[in-house]
């Protein structure tokens, strides 16, 4: 579930130009102009973080791996599992792109076929 909180008509108009993005060299370019190094590197080791707690990859490793705080690694852990899913969606379509680049199946292709 969307928190309503978030919905509004400048973040309608982030999320429509980020949608219009189609490479990442203009996700670089148009990330670099809206936010923060620092910014950008906590929304991607955060999304690391959930692809490992996915692997179950231990929250020990985790923080070895990526430094990501117990803190941060249990917060995004609750929105993995207690969330909106966009975590389990984004990851779950990462994963079928890479099982496609590489030829393979997915589990729920597998299981569908």
């Amino acid at each position: 579930m969307i928190d309503e909180r978030l919905k509004d008509k400048a973040t309608d108009f982030l999320f429509e130009a980020i949608l219009l993005l189609e490479t990442k060299e203009e996700c670089y370019r148009f990330f670099q102009d809206l936010a923060t190094v620092a910014e950008i590197k906590a929304l991607a080791q955060r999304l690391e973080v959930a692809r490992m707690l996915e692997e179950d990859v231990t929250y020990s490793r985790i923080e070895e791996l990526t430094g990501a705080s117990s803190a941060t690694i249990s917060r995004v852990k609750r929105c993995l599992y207690y969330g909106a899913d966009g975590y389990k969606t984004v990851l779950a379509k990462m994963a079928k792109k890479q099982s496609q680049k590489n030829g393979q199946k997915t589990t729920n292709e597998v299981e569908t076929s």
